[in-house]
């Protein structure tokens, strides 16, 4: 990855180059057919380009390696236009396709590689990772034995040394808030399943929980749906938390789902895009369902656009907290050596004119990206009060409710971050994933009861014959955990909830039974439900 130092070089000497260079991705070469006039058509945006082109082709002193200058270039001049405008080279435009489209062999995670050391920006539900206990925020230092971190080992090098066949094992040596923590991940195909659950919450309410839009993200709602129906559903909590987006056309028929005819879902407009509205047709089958929906400050673009819709047609109930704001409408253009771009063309504006996209300063990026941390710092994450409304960015949906614009979907209910029975204690064994760990050693001690379990009824019966509260303190001790007895009871209930969902994991019902188990310590959950 280039250097800061060479980033600055490279602007002041190649900046101009780059969009004939883009070409140059294509036919592996430089178009000839500039004109040898020095004098330049008046009034185009690109003459200055053209001419400077035009003589570092016809004078620079040395050959041009235009492939590896064109590598390096193309992130920089799209990371000046806008945070979501990006260069794809082939192997990452083919995993980004991987994850909304298909399968892939490997450990279930993302990561960035911002200086020298790989951080695990998230975990794909239900991945070999997320069962080994690896968290956003983990930094890789080292893999099977190799030292990945402070070498600047470059991306690709990396990802070649976590993927491998299905079945086998890497080791990884992970840095977690300033402390080393250990992970045996084995590989497996990583499932591009979108719906991680759907089941009844209780005689009335379903809930379902949509990780990401993705290309069957329609077909399995259409596929869940009718069981829940036919159990007597007539509200659905529809999750939506962490769900970073996806494909548009999936959340426009979503939305269609539970709109009457003629509802606007959501219009985009560019400066080189006329407006183009999408509309409900009416066909949906849960019109007549009840429908309250959880964001959070991850829920991005697509869930954004759900979500949007949802409230400004005055069509559900949204709780939790305010999303992410990513309202930026993409076309990827492909080159012909599969690598391409994702360049941002219009923007996604809600039923009542609100533009879904939060402010940025176009080439700072590291604002953008912090934007979250910021919220935390001004208290969003915990007091409504906080959040920013602009008396100028105020709209009213057709049943008179109000709704404010600047970016991100502001929740009709807010619900914080839920700090209740958080001790140090707590933190520690979230930590270093100790409960992760326990579960896998009782998971092989109860394997075989474990895999004749077919009912939530039958899991419970197994986990309270398993006696988790003692065995998890006595593991603690093994750990070198020394442990509190007020703060055990403060946080020992949240515990102990997690090993049970944990440990059901491990059974046949997989995220059947984690989320249903999970779900008696989700504050979002419980105030979706009291709604």
């Amino acid at each position: 990855m280039p250097s800061p130092d060479r980033y600055n070089i490279l602007r002041l000497v190649l900046w101009s180059v780059i969009m004939a260079l883009i070409g140059s991705i294509i036919t592996k070469a430089i178009d000839h057919r500039f004109d040898r006039n020095p004098a330049l058509r008046p009034g185009h945006g690109w003459d200055k380009l053209e001419l400077v082109l035009q003589q570092i082709e016809q004078n620079y002193v040395d050959s041009i390696d235009y492939d590896k200058v064109t590598e390096d270039i193309l992130p920089v001049i799209l990371g000046e236009l806008d945070p979501h405008s990006v260069y794809l080279p082939p192997k990452n435009m083919e995993e980004a396709n991987a994850e909304l489209e298909g399968n892939f062999d490997g450990i279930g995670v993302t990561f960035n590689v911002p200086e020298d050391t790989a951080i695990i920006i998230s975990v794909i539900a239900g991945g070999p990772s997320e069962r080994a206990g690896l968290l956003s925020g983990d930094r890789i230092i080292a893999v099977d034995g190799r030292n990945v971190a402070g070498v600047k080992l470059d991306q690709d090098s990396l990802v070649g040394m976590l993927k491998g066949l299905s079945g086998t094992a890497v080791h990884l040596d992970i840095m977690r808030d300033r402390e080393m923590v250990e992970f045996d991940v084995i590989r497996d195909k990583i499932p591009v399943k979108s719906i991680d659950v759907a089941y009844m919450i209780d005689d009335t309410t379903g809930y379902m929980k949509l990780s990401k839009f993705t290309r069957t993200s329609y077909t399995e709602f259409c596929e869940a749906v009718p069981s829940m129906l036919s159990a007597g559903m007539t509200r659905l909590i529809f999750d939506l938390r962490d769900n970073t987006g996806g494909y548009l056309d999936q959340a426009l028929l979503l939305s269609n789902e539970f709109l009457p005819a003629g509802s606007l879902i959501v219009y985009m407009e560019g400066t080189h895009r006329p407006r183009q509205n999408f509309f409900a047709d009416g066909t949906g089958q849960c019109q007549n369902i009840g429908l309250s929906v959880l964001v959070n400050e991850n829920s991005a673009s697509s869930s954004e656009i759900f979500a949007g819709a949802m409230q400004d047609n005055d069509r559900g109930t949204i709780y939790g907290r305010r999303t992410y704001g990513k309202g930026m409408v993409q076309e990827q253009i492909y080159f012909t050596d599969n690598s391409g771009i994702r360049l941002t063309v219009a923007r996604f504006y809600t039923a009542t004119g609100r533009c879904i996209q939060k402010p940025y300063t176009p080439g700072d990026e590291l604002s953008y990206v912090y934007d979250i941390y910021q919220r935390y710092e001004h208290g969003e994450m915990t007091d409504a009060d906080s959040i920013v409304r602009n008396d100028s960015l105020r709209y009213v949906t057709p049943a008179g409710k109000v709704v404010y614009g600047g970016g991100g979907i502001i929740p009709d209910v807010f619900v914080p971050i839920d700090t209740v029975g958080v001790t140090d204690l707590l933190v520690r064994i979230n930590r270093q994933a100790l409960a992760v760990k326990y579960s896998s050693e009782v998971a092989d001690r109860y394997r075989q009861k474990l895999r004749g379990v077919s009912t939530l009824e039958e899991l419970d019966t197994l986990l309270d014959s398993m006696d988790l509260e003692s065995g998890f303190l006595a593991y603690l001790s093994r750990s070198g955990v020394t442990v509190d007895p007020h703060q055990w009871e403060i946080s020992g209930d949240i515990v102990l909830v997690q090993l049970r969902a944990l440990v059901g994991r491990y059974s046949p019902l997989d995220d059947r039974a984690f989320y249903p188990i999970i779900a008696a310590v989700d504050n979002v959950i419980e105030a979706a439900l009291a709604g």
